[in-house]
């Protein structure tokens, strides 16, 4: 992590954010060189990007997102992007259809997920001509009241 300049990111993260925000972006962190694998939802096998979204969002703050990536985005609140913060979810078309990738806001214009087969959990830069093209929107997870079980989130 030292080589790619994530331990200064990490602990900006730390120092600035609310400590939920942090603790997601460090927990997902954590998956860095997992391996992708298609329906994968955890660490021993692999994940595919809503399985890794999915799998931060129940061990960092409990809240069990839906599977698929289009159906995240239909769970979650719609924000402009340059109001992003870490934590939250960001949405590419990479499939020929919308809202087919997501991934997690780390900060500074990046983004952690498990881009696809053959390859592993790792940071990306939004900015690069790529994720540019296939960029769908910004969603924010947002946590039910206190009154709200805390073990689910459903479609609006």
């Amino acid at each position: 992590m030292a080589d790619r300049g994530l331990l200064t990111q990490l602990e900006h993260v730390r120092q600035s954010l609310s400590s939920q925000a942090s603790e997601l972006v460090v927990n997902a962190m954590g998956f860095l060189g997992v391996p992708y694998r298609r329906g994968g939802n955890n660490a021993a096998t692999g994940f595919d990007c809503s399985g890794f979204v999915r799998a931060i969002y129940e061990q960092t703050v409990g809240l069990v997102l839906p599977r698929r990536a289009d159906q995240q985005a239909a769970a979650t609140q719609t924000i402009d992007k340059q109001d992003l913060q870490p934590g939250d979810l960001v949405f590419f078309n990479t499939m020929r259809h919308a809202f087919s990738h997501v991934g997690i806001y780390v900060g500074d214009g990046k983004f952690i997920h498990s881009p696809r087969t053959g390859s592993e959990v790792r940071v990306e830069d939004m900015r690069e001509s790529y994720w540019q093209r296939r960029f769908d929107g910004a969603r924010r997870v947002t946590m039910p009241s206190a009154s709200a079980p805390l073990d689910t989130v459903s479609p609006r």
